[in-house]
C-alpha cells in the first residue's frame, strides 16, 4: 500500500492558511482547499482502490477550480471527458456543458494544457475531434489541445489519458465532467495514475 504525500500538499496547506488569515488567497473556496488536501495527502493519491473510493466519497463536488490548478497551471492538464455525439457527429447538450466548463478553466488558466478524451465516432467524427473543434472555434489555440480519441468508456478515458500525462511529464490532472459522472471518473483516473500524480475534478454546471 502506498499513500503519496507530495510537495504540493505544502502549497495547499499554505493556501489554506492564507485564506483563513485573510491574505492573498482569501478568494479561494474552502471546499477546494479541503478537496486539494484529500487529493494530495488525504488518501486519494494511492494505488489501493478501496482507499481511493473512500477518499473520493469524502469530497464535495464543486464547479470551482481546484487549488492544484491555481498553483501549478502549467503542469496540470485540464481533461474534458466526452459524452457521446449526435448521429451527425455534432455535440450533445451534456457535452456542450462540459466543454463550457472546460473553456472557462482554459481561459482562466492559459498556461494549462488541455486534453479532450473520447472516441466513439459518429459520422466519422470522434468525440475528441468534435470537442477540439468546439474549443478552437471559441478561441483556444489548436496546439494547446491534445486529442485522446480511442476510448469508449470512462475507464479507457482514464487509462489512455494517463499515457499522455506520463509522456508529457505532467504533475496533475483536473477532470471536467457532469456532476453525476465526476465521482466515478475521479475513481477511474486515480486508479489509472496509480498514485503517481494528484487528480482533481470540476463539475460542469
Amino acid at each position: 500500500m502506498r499513500v503519496r504525500v507530495p510537495m504540493l500538499v505544502g502549497s495547499v496547506v499554505a493556501a489554506a492558511a492564507l485564506s483563513l488569515g485573510g491574505g492573498p488567497a482569501q478568494a479561494v473556496d474552502p471546499v477546494t482547499i479541503a478537496n486539494g488536501i484529500l487529493a494530495t495527502a488525504g488518501g486519494c493519491r494511492t494505488d489501493v482502490l478501496p482507499l481511493i473510493r473512500a477518499c473520493t466519497a469524502q469530497e464535495a463536488l464543486t464547479a470551482s477550480p481546484p487549488v492544484q490548478l491555481e498553483l501549478l497551471p502549467q503542469s496540470t492538464a485540464i481533461v474534458v471527458l466526452g459524452a457521446g455525439l449526435l448521429p451527425d457527429g455534432t455535440i450533445r447538450p451534456v457535452l456542450d456543458e462540459r466543454l463550457r466548463s472546460g473553456l472557462d478553466l482554459a481561459n482562466r488558466f492559459p498556461q494549462a494544457p488541455i486534453i479532450v478524451s473520447g472516441g466513439a465516432p459518429k459520422s466519422g467524427v470522434t468525440e475528441a475531434a468534435a470537442m477540439a473543434r468546439w474549443l478552437v472555434d471559441r478561441g483556444i489555440p489548436r496546439e494547446r489541445i491534445t486529442l485522446e480519441d480511442r476510448s469508449g468508456s470512462t475507464v479507457e478515458n482514464a487509462v489512455n489519458t494517463d499515457h499522455i500525462l506520463r509522456d508529457r511529464g505532467l504533475l496533475g490532472a483536473t477532470v471536467v465532467t457532469s456532476r453525476n459522472h465526476l465521482a466515478r471518473a475521479l475513481v477511474d483516473f486515480r486508479t489509472a495514475v496509480d498514485g503517481r500524480i494528484p487528480v482533481t475534478g470540476v463539475v460542469a454546471d
